[in-house]
């Protein structure tokens, strides 16, 4: 059969350097970092002291008091993402019969944890009866953001809710590149949304010595490929991506951004939690994306890595690309906007989606800031783009998204040409 082309109409983001796409872009280009004491909660008895939060961030900006109290902070966002994205794609405006036809692929690497850790620490610090309110469960659950986006707006296709831990978002989006591109399909909003700067989430991570604890100078923590990182930075966001077929984007007129031309995944199958460090799952994904989209190694001219800023994490990543990219590897830039906007996890591949998209549109790269000294194992002809964002020609560009479990996913995105 003839597969359908795919474009992107609409985005949206909130993230911890800008509450929208225009505000966020400015801030990766300019290079901010997002990380600051952490607000929160009271992390003075924590290992790790700061995050990479939401600035000035008020749900009743958005939506009204009951309506966020009824949602974890994790579906709000995705409520604010979201609504953002559809406004922007002009799919709003569609009569209630297309909207049968539009699907959401919403998803969050753990979901409302924050909600369930009130509810627990109430029931631990109480008198023993099992209080708990009704509306815990629908907090928390993973696919109410999917839920709520798709009731907020009336979409009626297909929903619901992927989790493979930090490659959840992009895992998405290659979901909904298949149902569109096989016809199943319109539209699809795709994206990812994370709220774990909490208790929970920041102890859990310090147990596994994965955050960094560069407690006195916290914009310079997050440093993937430097020498001195010592770990990464917790963040919280969402980003959103409308992914519509071809035909029926330029149909009705819609501003196209760019066009989704490969995906793939793959499984490392070697530990729960550490990459395989020969990279074989991550370069087995780009080579397979790579099919996907009929694109020779040279054709990428921006790699969008997801280096976190940990030891082994990052130079798996390096040589994966060096093993897929040859020579070709050298001509490209690579950046990791976790440096700036820490990491989202779950949501982490959809904010990196538009990082990807914006450098398509306007030829700049982002940069991967807080680099001083290059990682000894990282080959110094690489250009990890440090420190500036650089000017060049982005005709394609690639991102990666990797999981605790092994989990690898990889999409592709080109200058849109009719």
């Amino acid at each position: 059969m003839e597969l359908k082309r795919i474009v992107i109409t609409g985005v949206g983001a909130i993230t911890p350097i800008g509450n929208n796409v225009t505000d966020f872009w400015e801030a990766l280009i300019a290079g901010k970092s997002g990380a600051a004491p952490i607000t929160n909660f009271d992390a003075s008895k924590f290992k790790t002291k700061f995050a990479c939060e939401l600035k000035d961030f008020n749900p009743q900006d958005y939506m009204d008091r009951k309506e966020a109290r009824r949602a974890d902070p994790f579906v709000q966002y995705a409520l604010v993402a979201s609504d953002e994205a559809v406004k922007d794609s002009g799919i709003d405006k569609l009569s209630e019969e297309e909207k049968e036809n539009i699907g959401v692929l919403w998803t969050s690497g753990i979901g409302g944890l924050g909600s369930l850790e009130d509810e627990i620490t109430r029931f631990a610090t109480g008198n023993g009866v099992p209080r708990f309110s009704p509306l815990l469960v629908p907090k928390m659950i993973v696919d109410a953001a999917a839920g709520n986006v798709s009731i907020r707006h009336g979409f009626k296709g297909m929903t619901g809710a992927v989790v493979t831990a930090c490659a959840s978002s992009t895992h998405s989006m290659y979901m909904a590149f298949d149902q569109i591109r096989l016809g199943r399909a319109d539209i699809i909003v795709v994206g990812g949304s994370e709220a774990s700067v909490t208790h929970v989430g920041v102890g859990a991570f310090n147990a596994l010595k994965a955050l960094s604890t560069r407690n006195d100078d916290p914009t310079k923590a997050s440093r993937p490929y430097d020498k001195n990182r010592d770990g990464f930075v917790l963040g919280e966001g969402a980003g959103a991506l409308v992914l519509e077929e071809y035909e029926h984007a330029k149909a009705r007129g819609a501003k196209i951004y760019a066009e989704v031309v490969g995906s793939a995944l793959t499984s490392d199958s070697y530990h729960i939690t550490a990459p395989d460090p020969e990279g074989k799952g991550a370069a087995r994904a780009m080579q397979l994306a790579l099919d996907c989209a009929g694109l020779k190694a040279d054709d990428i001219d921006y790699i969008n890595t997801h280096s976190t800023s940990t030891s082994l994490g990052d130079i798996m990543e390096v040589r994966a690309i060096q093993k897929v990219f040859g020579e070709a590897a050298y001509k490209l830039n690579i950046s990791s906007t976790k440096s700036m906007t820490g990491h989202l996890l779950g949501a982490a591949g959809a904010i990196e989606a538009i990082a990807c998209i914006k450098a398509l549109q306007n030829d700049i790269v982002p940069p991967t800031i807080n680099h001083e000294e290059l990682d000894p194992e990282i080959d110094p002809r690489l250009n990890i783009t440090p420190n500036k964002a650089q000017k060049r020609e982005v005709r394609a560009t690639l991102s990666n998204s990797f999981g605790f479990g092994g989990h690898n996913s990889t999409i592709i995105f080109k200058k849109f040409e009719e």
